[in-house]
């Protein structure tokens, strides 16, 4: 009697599809298992999510192959997905598809990468007696060198280490294999960038710390914990801390770290705990190297798993813990679909599995801290640095009336940040500067028309870049080269406005000619752990001056920085989207935290048009609570509500033609209106349509809707039904951003 299986498959389809299971391959394909399925004219691998279905209406195909000896998803992983598709309105075959390695949903490789590989030589003969070793090497000294230097070793050792440390030759090493005395072997060995990292175990936990650790390991594990702790206070420590008397009890952990601050620090202080016992998941990783590090948790080989937000689906054996450092990190949003959050997946993921939750923030989100005020979050606070160093002094600067050094002319740069720069290089210290904007300058103006040069493809200016000199989209990529006259009419001169870090960094290399300078932007660190030499050479001392944008804001940790300087707090301050107050408090508040971290202490420089705005202040006073004070009173009624009172969603038209994008987004808004007023009685707030502030992306015109509720059940009903019908609409829950 045939039997049939419903295999989901990564394509934008809202149900399973029914396949016929082959005898032979019955034993392999089980809920989780990956298959190989027919899909019209071509072959795709799909994930099985039931088994023993009913026979389909009309012929079913064959399930072709079954590559996993063992289900690539478990049972919760599977739920996870589930989840994921019901709550982000995004089609299960995508849904799934983030769960695992791309490498792994390849037709032509289905089994993934080929394992890494290491060659030994192993001893398969033994010569006991001098007499045997005089006879067999007698014309061949440099094979008896090699056969006891093998033996030394315990009779194997990799091939590489003979040729390249013990300085053996290829030839001696192939007579033995001749002779008889020995073999060649190739034996499995993950491919790790990260092999041999590692610094000396953590210091003894403060008192603070040691009550956090204790307060977290007595909560029961259904109740998520926040540990809100300075910058400096040793978060990281207690992580560690937790999660080794996790490991030591059998189980795994994953540590979800932001991208950018996952530094070779970062992963030695973790091996410096748990040794060979870590895998890294990491976006420069190669398709092996990942696939390498997934098989290991898998397989149980290693139990903790470190990466950015992706490492929320790693496949660690008897989960127990997961831990979301930075928990604030807009990074931890997935930008394309499903468009989910690390934070709430890690949240679910951990109920599914019977694993505790551990967030982790110097400026925790609002949502978090709503959590936390309604006691569904443990919130645990480490209120001082460690060694009771004090937080650094801020100075805030108005840039409306400071005086400014008279050679910086477009660059907004005082007298009080000058001397402080200087001081600090005089003394042989360190200095961090922070411009979050990329680029020589943010445009190219005509003076004479006003013309400004933009995008053909975005709804966006040009920057100017001068390495290489280019107009550059920093949207689509769309380059252009700096004319050296005005399109419109025709004029010569062209006048840059606004301030990039290319820009910075020429002014501060001609002000401080002899500071040894580095830029840190995506423009520099676009190469594979391009970010990570910087950083070391600045850990060295081999720099005074690291500047860049809010890449060098997030987890470095230099004792020997004691000058920060912001250089303009308002880039982000008005844009138009409620998280801007959050996000540039956020900002300022964690690069105010690199400076004094060592016994010199530190000072930090914020300069700002908006020196009375409460994000600015409540960084320059390092209090959260300050800050959500006024924030959190500026989202609810009487003005207009935003999360965390309210939940929302937000839908996203686009299309070549104008028109279209305005007509889909008004069809859109008028069904939610329609649903809301027959259906949900009204539970919604629908806000739109509106062009999206940037109104034109990648030569899209975009048009959005947004909607509130309470109740979160409203709200993921139309995200559903909009998920699997509407075409050409990108359907984003909990959005970071409105832009």
């Amino acid at each position: 009697m045939s039997r049939f299986a419903e295999v989901v498959l990564p394509i934008p389809v809202p149900r399973p599809y029914t396949y016929e299971v082959p005898r032979e391959l019955a034993h392999r394909v089980v809920p989780g298992a990956r298959v190989v399925v027919p899909v019209q004219r071509r072959t795709v691998v799909g994930v099985v999510t039931a088994v023993a279905v009913a026979a389909p209406a009309v012929t079913a195909k064959a399930i072709v192959a079954a590559p996993d000896e063992e289900p690539a998803l478990t049972g919760p992983l599977l739920e996870l997905g589930r989840w994921i598709s019901r709550y982000y309105g995004t089609p299960p075959g995508w849904a799934l598809r983030a769960l695992l390695p791309g490498a792994l949903w390849s037709v032509q490789r289905p089994a993934g990468p080929a394992e890494g590989t290491d060659r030994v030589v192993a001893l398969v003969a033994t010569l006991p007696s001098l007499l045997e070793r005089e006879r067999a090497f007698k014309r061949s000294p440099k094979r008896r060198v090699a056969y006891e230097a093998l033996e030394a070793l315990g009779g194997s050792a990799p091939m590489r280490h003979l040729l390249e440390r013990l300085g053996l030759s290829r030839a001696a090493l192939d007579g033995l294999v001749r002779l008889g005395l020995a073999r060649y072997a190739d034996v499995a060995r993950p491919r790790d960038p990260f092999a041999g990292l590692s610094s000396p175990p953590p210091p003894e936990l403060t008192a603070d710390q040691r009550r956090v650790v204790a307060g977290i390991l007595a909560t029961p594990p259904e109740t998520p914990v926040l540990i809100q702790g300075v910058t400096g206070s040793g978060k990281t420590l207690v992580y560690l801390d937790v999660l080794r008397s996790v490991v030591a009890s059998g189980a795994g952990a994953i540590l979800l770290v932001p991208e950018i601050a996952l530094t070779p620090q970062t992963v030695a202080r973790v091996r410096g705990v748990f040794g060979d016992q870590v895998a890294v998941l990491h976006s420069a990783l190669s398709d092996g190297e990942r696939a390498d590090a997934w098989r290991a948790l898998r397989r149980g080989e290693r139990r903790v798993a470190v990466g950015p937000r992706s490492a929320v689906f790693a496949p660690v054996q008897r989960l127990a813990a997961i831990v979301v450092d930075e928990e604030h990190e807009s990074s931890y949003k997935q930008g394309s679909t499903p468009r989910y959050h690390a934070r709430d997946v890690a949240l679910v993921r951990a109920r599914l599995e019977g694993a505790r939750v551990i967030l982790g923030s110097a400026t925790p989100s609002l949502e978090t801290l709503h959590l936390a005020a309604q006691g569904r979050v443990a919130r645990f606070e480490l209120p001082q640095r460690i060694g009771a160093r004090p937080l650094p002094a801020v100075e805030v600067v108005d840039l409306r009336s400071a005086e400014r050094v008279p050679e910086a002319r477009g660059v907004p740069w005082t007298t009080a940040l000058d001397e402080a720069v200087r001081g600090a290089l005089g003394r042989g210290d360190q200095v961090i500067l922070l411009l979050n904007r990329r680029g020589f300058a943010t445009y190219l103006q005509c003076h004479a028309c006003g013309d400004v040069r933009d995008c053909p493809h975005c709804a966006i200016a040009l920057t100017v870049h001068q390495t290489p000199p280019a107009l550059r989209c920093h949207y689509c990529g769309h380059e252009e080269t700096i004319p050296t006259a005005c399109r419109m009419c025709g004029k010569d001169i062209q006048r840059m406005r606004g301030l990039g870090t290319q820009q910075l960094e020429h002014f501060v290399a001609l002000r401080f000619p002899a500071a040894r300078i580095a830029r840190m932007d995506l423009d520099t660190t676009s190469s594979k752990w391009a970010h990570h030499r910087v950083l070391e050479r600045m850990a060295q001392g081999k720099l005074d001056i690291l500047l860049g944008t809010q890449m060098i804001a997030k987890g470095l940790d230099f004792p020997n920085v004691t000058v920060v300087g912001v250089v303009d707090a308002d880039t982000g301050l008005h844009l138009p989207d409620f998280r801007a107050g959050e996000r540039t408090f956020q900002l300022v508040a964690q690069v105010a935290g690199r400076a004094g971290r060592g016994p010199k202490g530190g000072r930090v420089y914020v300069q700002t048009r908006a020196p009375d705005h409460h994000a600015i202040r409540a960084a320059a006073a390092h209090s959260v609570a300050q800050f959500a004070a006024v924030e959190v009173p500026l989202r609810a009624p009487p003005h207009p509500a935003y999360p965390p009172h309210v939940g929302l969603a937000r839908f996203v038209a686009s299309d070549p033609v104008a028109a279209r994008a305005q007509e889909s987004a008004e069809g859109v808004a008028a069904w939610l209106r329609r649903v809301n007023a027959e259906r949900l009685q009204n539970a919604l707030g629908v806000l739109g349509p509106a062009p999206c502030p940037i109104a034109r992306l990648k030569g899209r015109w975009r048009w959005h809707v947004l909607v509130k509720a309470t109740e979160p059940r409203a709200i993921g009903r139309v995200v559903r039904a909009l998920g699997a019908r509407a075409r050409g609409v990108v359907v984003d829950r909990d959005p970071v951003t409105l832009l």
